[in-house]
């Protein structure tokens, strides 16, 4: 599958506009960290921007979002290491993720929510004019952006040995490259 073919894939299953902009940032974030590890960023990015392919099927059923996901991606086709990432993103299945791309989801998944967040509350609500700072800032108010797992964000070091500051950097970096798509 193309990124093209997954855009295309995503739209048809998600309508959300928000859900849309959220696909996009954690499939940019997680090319970034393809590329950060040497790994094929095009099959990353896919993997991110289908990560949630499920939710509006989902949303009212927890517990099965990210299994019909996975589920869906394995009947189209799709790389096996994406179909576990998909499947073990959602922490409340309690599966451990295995691959270095399945772990670089789970912890990529609630950072990009706490980036747009912490854009939102900048005078200019865009992403060019937040730093990094700024994000680790909001990451210790624990009150701010409180879907923003940051026990789950905080793996990054365990996970792909990345520092807290380093993986807000990439990520960061890597959401401001497409925030005319992201509307921020």
């Amino acid at each position: 599958m193309t990124k093209e073919e997954a855009i295309n894939f995503l739209k048809e299953n998600i309508q959300t506009p928000n859900l849309i902009k959220h696909s996009l940032a954690v499939g940019a974030i997680m090319r970034a960290l393809a590329e950060k590890f040497g790994k094929d960023p095009e099959k990353w990015e896919i993997c991110g921007l289908l990560h949630d392919i499920d939710y509006e099927k989902t949303k009212n059923n927890p517990a099965e979002h990210s299994l019909i996901g996975a589920k869906m991606l394995q009947e189209k086709g799709l790389d096996a290491e994406i179909v576990e990432a998909v499947k073990t993103h959602n922490e409340a299945h309690g599966i451990k993720p295995q691959s270095l791309m399945a772990k670089a989801l789970y912890v990529c998944d609630p950072l990009s929510g706490l980036i747009v967040a912490a854009t939102l509350v900048l005078p200019s609500k865009k992403l060019q004019d937040l730093t990094a700072q700024n994000v680790l800032n909001r990451f210790k108010e624990k009150s701010f952006a409180r879907g923003a797992n940051r026990e789950i964000i905080k793996k990054c070091q365990d996970y792909l040995n990345l520092s807290l500051e380093e993986f807000v950097e990439i990520a960061l970096k890597a959401m401001q490259e497409i925030s005319e798509e992201l509307g921020l």
